[in-house]
């Protein structure tokens, strides 16, 4: 596997404005070679915004860009699940990326070289971009770790990790259940997306229990190399404290490659860290 064998996998909506800062940013990175599915209207009322969409998408030239424009709308969940295994088929491995995500230079060689890596360590099942002080534990210094809760903001994954993607979350839980695994070991709030999943449109939730049923690990960096773009927007219209202690710091320049990459272990702290930032406890 090469760099320029690794896609970016984009799913964009409804957001010219947005957008266009998140490629900037893909572009600065020297990503060299972009899937993009665009999610169809929901209503005649964002048609215009799904238009500009689309024509910034035909205006890329700076990296080979294959476009696939939903004729109806799908819904994130629907559409990042169709999506990433329709590149799947094609490639052995994604990088995963939402319209509303900015990344500092170096994030796609960190995240190549860590898929890379662990292309054929079936322990690891996902490595991912982002990463926050409230779960990150003490003494990693400049080095990535391992956590069992996969992540849904971008993030890289295999073809063999995938598999099993198309069951519903509730079908995944319910098998964690019956392995015995503790379903609220990364916090309280993953039964309850799991239950509102299918009707919610939500994907990321059966991605957390795909990895808790396989044990599976992600690896996550240091520091956050990755942020969500409208969160000033949305600190300013819908913030809530339980959103604020959620606000990543400013981003720092990308980690530097490990001299040696961290065996396959999770960190041990990482539930408890999770179960303290979901639930106070």
């Amino acid at each position: 596997m090469t760099l320029s064998h690794v896609p970016v996998v984009l799913f964009v909506y409804r957001r010219p404005d947005i957008l266009e800062q998140v490629l900037a940013c893909l572009r600065a990175d020297h990503v060299p070679l972009l899937y993009v599915f665009s999610d169809g209207p929901q209503n005649a009322n964002v048609l215009a915004e799904v238009n500009a969409v689309r024509d910034l998408l035909r205006s890329i030239d700076w990296c080979e860009c294959v476009i696939v424009e939903r004729p109806t709308n799908l819904g994130l969940g629907e559409s990042v699940k169709r999506g990433v295994s329709a590149v799947l088929q094609q490639y052995g491995s994604v990088i995963v990326f939402e319209d509303d995500l900015i990344c500092v230079p170096g994030t796609y060689h960190y995240l190549v070289s860590a898929l890379r890596q662990y292309e054929h360590d079936p322990a690891v099942m996902s490595v991912t971009a982002w990463t926050h002080p409230r779960i990150i534990p003490p003494g990693v210094g400049t080095n990535p770790y391992f956590d069992g809760k996969g992540e849904c903001w971008a993030w890289g994954t295999w073809a063999r990790a995938w598999i099993g993607m198309d069951e519903p979350a509730l079908t995944i839980m319910q098998e964690c259940r019956e392995s015995g695994i503790d379903l609220e070991k990364y916090g309280t709030d993953l039964p309850k997306m799991a239950e509102e999943a299918a009707w919610k449109n939500l994907w990321a939730v059966g991605w957390f229990y795909h990895h808790l049923r396989r044990q599976g690990l992600c690896l996550r960096p240091p520091w956050s190399m990755v942020d969500q773009i409208c969160w000033e927007e949305s600190r300013s219209t819908t913030s809530t404290p339980e959103m604020m202690a959620w606000a990543n710091p400013p981003l720092r320049p990308c980690p530097p490659l490990p001299t040696r990459w961290p065996e396959p272990l999770e960190q041990p702290l990482c539930a408890t860290l999770w179960k303290q930032a979901i639930d106070g406890k």
